[in-house]
C-alpha cells in the first residue's frame, strides 16, 4: 500500500491507501511513538481482507487528556483523564474527514470505520454514540473500566450498527480495583449491544493489556470490514 504523511492542524496524520478505489474508510487515533511505525498493524491487516480500504492514522499528544470523553481521577499512577476527547472528536469531524474525502475524492457513502487500542478503542465507542458518521467500530482492548462508561453506555444508544470488542484474557486479573472491572463490563457491553440488535463479536485474546497491540487492532478492523461487507 501507498504511504502518505501529512499534517493537519498540528496533528500528523499517516494515510495508507491500496491501489484500488477504497470501499471502506478506517480512521485510528494513536500516539505520536507509533504513527511513523504503523505498517505492521497495515501490512497484517491486509491479509486478513478481501476489500481494498483507505486507513488514516492521526497522532494524540496526550492520550489521558484528549482520548478521555470526561474528567477522571488517576486510576494508576498520578496522571488524571482530562476529558478533552470532544475536541479530539471535533476535529475528527470537521477537519479530517472532509479532508479524507477530499484528498482521495472519495463520495460521502463510503462506510467508515472508527477504532483504536486502548483508550483509543474507548474514545472509538463513545464516538459511535456522539456521531452517526461511523458504520463500524473496532475496539481492542477498549478501556471500558473507564470511570462512569457504563452509566452512560446504559442512557444511550449507539450509532454504529458493526462492533467489534476484544480483551486480552489476563486483563480483568489485577488488584488495581477500577480496572478489574474491565471483563464484567465488557461482557456487558457485548450482551447490551446483542439486546439492542447491533451485529457486534467479541474475542478474548492469550495475555495482558500489552501483548501484540497492532496484531489485535488490525484484527478488530478487519472484523468490521468483514462484517460490514461480506464476500
Amino acid at each position: 500500500m501507498k504511504n502518505e504523511l501529512t499534517e493537519i492542524e498540528g496533528r500528523k496524520v499517516s494515510f495508507f491507501i491500496s491501489n484500488d478505489i477504497p470501499e471502506l474508510i478506517l480512521i485510528e487515533p494513536t500516539d505520536m511513538r507509533s504513527i511513523d511505525h504503523m505498517d505492521r498493524q497495515v501490512n497484517e491487516l491486509e491479509g486478513m481482507v478481501y476489500k481494498p480500504f483507505l486507513f488514516v492514522a492521526f497522532s494524540v499528544d496526550d492520550w489521558n487528556l484528549q482520548l478521555s470523553p470526561w474528567e477522571a481521577p488517576a486510576v494508576f499512577g498520578d496522571e488524571g483523564f482530562g476529558g478533552k476527547g470532544r475536541e479530539t472528536l471535533a476535529f475528527v469531524s470537521e477537519s479530517l474527514i472532509p479532508e479524507i474525502r477530499q484528498r482521495f475524492c472519495l463520495n460521502a457513502d463510503k462506510p467508515m470505520v472508527i477504532g483504536g487500542y486502548s483508550l483509543a478503542g474507548l474514545f472509538s465507542l463513545w464516538a459511535t454514540y456522539e456521531t452517526d458518521s461511523f458504520k463500524g467500530c473496532a475496539a481492542a482492548s477498549p478501556s471500558v473500566w473507564f470511570p462512569k462508561w457504563m452509566e452512560y453506555v446504559k442512557g444511550r444508544k449507539t450509532c454504529a450498527s458493526n462492533i467489534y470488542l476484544s480483551l486480552g484474557d489476563r486483563e480483568e486479573k489485577t488488584k488495581n480495583s477500577v480496572m478489574k472491572t474491565v471483563g464484567d463490563n465488557i461482557r456487558a457491553l457485548s450482551e447490551i449491544y446483542s439486546d439492542s440488535g447491533i451485529k457486534n463479536y467479541l474475542e478474548w485474546n492469550e495475555g495482558n493489556h500489552f501483548k501484540d497491540a497492532d496484531i489485535r487492532t488490525a484484527k478488530a478492523f478487519a472484523w468490521c470490514i468483514n462484517s460490514i461487507m461480506p464476500e
